[in-house]
């Protein structure tokens, strides 16, 4: 296992930022942002908009997404903890977003770390949201983009994660080998290396964490497997005005 050889004459940046409060070491030479907090909330995001959702409202409090309840048109979706907060129908499961009766509905989500962190990311010249599900897609557009990307993990309450980490070590190492990015960070390293030893199995990088028992005792395990795997849509949550749109229709936001 090696990370990949630096091309000395690459064009563009992309760094990795394990934690949210540490994004604003980064965001004046960044001109792109992808949030990432693969258990659950972007990969909630991402499965919405892929089932119909037409667009999310991302709101930092419970207090806040409260206003929304019952408002025509819209759904509500509040997590704490790992846990649908009392008085919501939903939460951050994926899963909970697939059904016919989410179509065409403007989705409001508060979470304990992904929607904090794309509020701290807000100011961004470019948002977008990333998760194992739309990796591919993701990975290929940013290539294909002129400019520094930051790859923010969402984290857990503010520390480090594993799965965030590597799925942006993921994406690290498919931009790193397009020849136009190079990196000038430890902790850029640091995420391909762990995309290196967990790419075969990445459901094992969960096997030895301690979040893994709440993990079960939540029952989130349908969850976990879905939320680890590659490719399932290709789309790719933007954020326009402060609201999340699918990236083709983002001129309609």
């Amino acid at each position: 296992m090696s990370a990949r050889t630096i091309n000395p004459d690459y064009r563009y940046r992309v760094e990795v930022c394990f934690f949210p409060d540490q994004y604003p070491l980064y965001a004046a030479e960044m001109d792109i942002v992808v949030v990432i907090d693969v258990l659950r909330a972007t990969s909630a995001m991402v499965t919405a908009l892929a089932h119909g959702v037409e667009r999310i409202i991302p709101v930092s409090s419970v207090e806040e997404a409260r206003t929304y309840l019952g408002r025509e048109g819209h759904i509500v979706a509040a997590e704490r903890n790992g846990e649908v907060v009392e008085g919501f129908q939903y939460g951050n499961s994926p899963l909970a977003f697939q059904g016919p009766e989410i179509m065409g509905k403007t989705l409001v989500m508060t979470t304990t770390n992904g929607t904090r962190t794309i509020a701290l990311a807000r100011d961004a010249k470019r948002l977008v949201i990333g998760s194992f599900l739309n990796l591919t897609a993701l990975s290929d557009w940013l290539v294909r983009q002129d400019g520094n990307i930051l790859l923010l993990c969402a984290g857990w309450k503010g520390k480090f994660n594993l799965e965030d980490s590597t799925f942006a070590g993921a994406v690290m190492d498919r931009l790193l080998d397009s020849g136009r990015f190079g990196l000038e960070e430890d902790s850029s390293i640091a995420a391909q290396y762990l995309f290196h030893a967990a790419r075969e199995n990445i459901m094992g990088i969960l096997k030895a964490a301690p979040r893994r028992r709440r993990i079960e005792q939540l029952r989130m395990l349908p969850d976990v497997k879905y939320c680890l795997t590659a490719d399932t849509t290709g789309v790719i949550p933007v954020l326009r005005n402060g609201v999340l749109v699918p990236m083709a229709h983002e001129t309609a936001a």
